[in-house]
């Protein structure tokens, strides 16, 4: 999985600038990269990455292997003077996912680079750092929306066992099952996330558990009571696209979050919810985040993505040079490490 020092016509050093140009793009659409665990891979070690969690013996659900209801063995016997207990023993699951590499390039000609005002290469750059992001999430986003935690919504807010009936927005109600399944679990609430910074650092946040929407479901957030929109925050910052808090969850929106269209309930004719057809209304998943239900390798630092600039020159295909090309490279994967701690929501959006 080398990423090599090969950059195309341009040194390591104009290469790290490049980089954090790119970055400086992509960093404020990464809201994957805000609540996963990270995980770096060294440069020239291995095409995986490894996540792993430790455990005592006999744990179950989030507090073990992550199956079944949270379960903590306890140690209750009153120790016997000179007497050595039994003990228990620190078990471990290793979470592995393999590394693909993923890049695009704009071609450039020699006639735009000379005659055009503007500053053709950094706007390449600029667009391109904006493609990585939105391709890198949406690596992501179809693992973390694999979950097997699902609440389906069917008309009047009660819950449904399948797609093809959902037939109703996200409500107060659902959210608070879906919480309390979390709290169940001994979810935690995020205290701290990366910063949207193309640095590798993290800043500290209000404790709270964090919802990944469509920007489509917005009027629907809003309407919910207790809704608090970010400006009401005080001391706290919102993020990106965050539409606002409701009890113990924040909302934030991205269109990486696509619906599943048409495969809802039928419409029967109506107008209430959005449907592309017309025919079954669109279904909109809403992740329901806790601190640690899901590992990705992070976009940050000199060696996340590697730049490609190669100048017009002459090459065979090309004898006059008259193209170059500026493009990026990137190694991604991403996993899930607790199920519990991640639950989905299937639910219409109003029209």
């Amino acid at each position: 999985m080398a990423n090599t020092t090969n950059y195309g016509d341009i040194s390591p050093r104009t290469a790290a600038h490049v980089v954090k140009r790119l970055l400086e793009r992509a960093a404020p659409v990464m809201l994957f990269e805000k609540f996963g665990q990270s995980q770096p891979v060294p440069t020239n070690s291995t095409k995986s990455a490894k996540w792993r969690r430790y455990f005592l013996s006999g744990a179950t659900g989030a507090a073990g292997s992550g199956s079944g209801n949270f379960f903590v063995p306890l140690a209750l016997t009153p120790l016997v003077e000179g007497v050595t207990p039994a003990g228990n023993r620190l078990a471990n699951v290793d979470y592995t996912a393999t590394l693909s590499q993923y890049g695009d390039y704009i071609t450039i000609t020699d006639v735009v680079m000379d005659t055009h005002e503007d500053p053709v290469l950094s706007e390449a750059v600029d667009i391109l750092g904006e493609q990585a992001a939105y391709t890198l999430e949406t690596v992501r986003y179809n693992v973390v929306k694999a979950g097997t935690n699902v609440f389906r919504l069917g008309a009047a807010g009660a819950l449904v066992g399948a797609r093809n009936l959902v037939a109703g927005p996200i409500t107060l109600g659902a959210q608070r099952s879906i919480t309390t399944a979390l709290n169940r679990q001994n979810a935690r609430r995020f205290t701290k996330v990366l910063s949207s910074t193309p640095d590798y650092r993290t800043e500290a946040v209000e404790a709270a558990y964090v919802a990944l929407v469509h920007p489509d479901l917005e009027t629907d957030i809003r309407n919910l009571p207790g809704f608090i929109h970010p400006k009401q925050y005080g001391t706290t910052t919102p993020w990106e696209s965050e539409i606002g808090a409701v009890e113990s969850v924040r909302y934030v929106s991205s269109t990486i979050f696509t619906p599943w269209e048409g495969a809802g309930a039928a419409t029967g004719g109506g107008t209430t919810y959005r449907s592309t057809g017309g025919v079954n209304w669109d279904v909109y998943p809403i992740l329901y985040l806790a601190r640690d239900a899901f590992g990705i390798v992070p976009l940050k630092g000199k060696s996340s993505i590697t730049p490609m600039v190669v100048n017009p020159k002459p090459a065979p295909g090309d004898p006059l040079a008259q193209r170059g090309t500026v493009g990026w490279k990137a190694w991604q994967t991403a996993v899930i490490l607790q199920d519990a701690f991640l639950l989905r929501a299937e639910v219409t959006a109003t029209a």
